[in-house]
């Protein structure tokens, strides 16, 4: 393949890269947008098979049947619930392979063009400092937070005395050995930017609660771009470093709006350890209040009665799943003239757009659907707020409770409603490790049960009576 034509090639892939990212920026485009995204993927890896450069092709075909075998069998499997921990684990994949491809480039630079041992173009050997340091932070920190997510971490801020200033050393120590590899090439040099960067990745991450991980999923997708990015320059492959920036930039961008959705500086959150260090998950005492129980036919009799309903998913619907059985529900309810809408917290579900991927599953309509901004005044005036085990995202301490790790982060304000209808299987708390006072409150009614079965209940119940 000509150079002109392989530089065709790979514009094609990165035009179907940016129709990818408008597609996912909504649930009625999103299939779609998976369809360019997997076009433009397979249009840059046969464009790149055909260059002169590429001669391991056994090599190559092993690697992709290995991956795509792993990869079809985590898609199978992978439940809906574990998406978030994922996402975490291949962003960890991503910048392990910028470590690994960056490291070959420095060992073997003939092969790609930069030079020879001891003698790299200083462009190319600032390229691969930056891909390498950002692949390795990236790495570390995917595995801390795959590690909170899925509980074999702490969920709780792990800080100490000091840890904002070892990160600025650490930080200071790196940018020192990024000169002295530049100046120098020396193989030490590198084996410093990869183990302070290693490091740096763990220190940035474990401070961070597990109330604010979504953030932190967003903050290290945007890494794993960047860090792509850099190692395209060293490669000098246009695709992966149009790719990485659309990545990088799509993360940060992400990140940015997630972080002014939950109140919470941007800039804590790339330099690791936000939400406040003397914050503590015991929150005040509630002493020994005691919560008003239901039943199915109690919320299906105060539901049927009322005029408006709004529907809080959260995890617990996401572990139950319930989504379908919640739509059945809430199609029964619109039958017998209640309104009927739905409302999401940006971080629902550990994961933005989590809620929305299940509903819209669930074949829920999307003019009913509403982010926290768009519906939280409505409360109000609303009869049932009927919320399906979310726990933090409506805590009314996060606007009152200044000692909460989750102060300051905006919630949905359920308490507001005439009622609240709260499904959950006991009064645990949710992931930030803090209670929840809204389940005290006289207008809310527990109902301890499985979501899922909850809601067929009610449904039975619905269908059952009459308006």
């Amino acid at each position: 393949m000509s150079a002109s034509l392989t530089a065709f090639a790979y514009l094609i892939a990165s035009v179907c890269f940016i129709m990818a990212l408008r597609g996912l920026s909504s649930p009625k485009t999103a299939r779609m947008g998976n369809i360019y995204g997997v076009s433009g993927m397979v249009i840059a890896i046969l464009t790149t098979l055909t260059l002169p450069s590429v001669t391991s092709f056994g090599t190559i075909a092993l690697g992709i049947a290995i991956g795509g075998a792993l990869g079809a069998i985590i898609a199978l499997k992978i439940a809906m619930t574990a998406l978030p921990q994922l996402v975490a684990a291949f962003h960890s994949l991503v910048g392990l392979a910028a470590v690994f491809v960056a490291g070959a480039a420095f060992f073997s630079p003939e092969a790609y063009g930069i030079g020879t041992v001891g003698d790299i173009h200083v462009g190319s050997l600032i390229e691969m400092s930056i891909g390498t340091a950002i692949g390795a932070v990236t790495f570390t920190g995917s595995i801390i937070a795959f590690g909170k997510l899925q509980g074999i971490l702490p969920g709780k801020p792990l800080v100490f005395p000091g840890q904002h200033m070892v990160n600025l050393g650490l930080g200071i120590a790196l940018v020192v050995a990024v000169i002295w590899l530049t100046v120098g090439q020396s193989d030490s040099a590198f084996w410093v930017i990869v183990g302070i960067s290693l490091l740096l990745g763990i220190l940035i991450i474990v401070p961070i609660g597990g109330a604010d991980m979504p953030v932190v999923v967003s903050m290290l997708n945007s890494y794993s771009g960047w860090a792509a990015a850099g190692i395209g320059f060293t490669l000098a492959n246009p695709a992966l470093i149009i790719v990485g920036a659309l990545v990088g930039s799509s993360g940060a961008i992400l990140s940015y709006v997630m972080c002014k959705g939950m109140n919470r500086s941007f800039f804590n959150v790339i330099l690791g350890g936000f939400g406040g260090e003397t914050a503590t998950p015991g929150m005040e005492d509630l002493g020994d209040r005691t919560v008003r129980q239901g039943a199915a036919d109690d919320a299906a009799f105060i539901m049927e009665q009322a005029t408006k309903v709004i529907i809080i998913p959260g995890y617990g619907m996401a572990v139950a799943q319930a989504q379908h059985a919640l739509a059945e529900m809430a199609q029964v309810l619109e039958e017998k003239g209640v309104d009927v809408r739905y409302a999401i917290h940006p971080v629902a579900g550990r994961m933005p757009g989590h809620m929305n991927v299940l509903l819209a599953e669930a074949s829920v309509p999307y003019d009913v659907v509403f982010e926290l901004d768009e519906i939280n005044s409505d409360f109000a005036s609303t009869d049932v707020a009927f919320v399906i085990g979310a726990n933090d995202i409506t805590n009314p301490a996060a606007k009152t409770d200044k000692s909460s790790p989750i102060y300051g982060m905006p919630v949905l304000n359920v308490e507001e409603a005439g009622t609240v209808l709260f499904i959950k299987r006991s009064l645990a708390s949710g992931y930030a490790g803090v209670d929840n006072p809204l389940f005290y409150e006289d207008n809310t009614m527990m109902l301890f049960a499985d979501a899922k079965k909850m809601c067929e209940d009610i449904v039975k119940a619905l269908k059952g009576g009459g308006h």
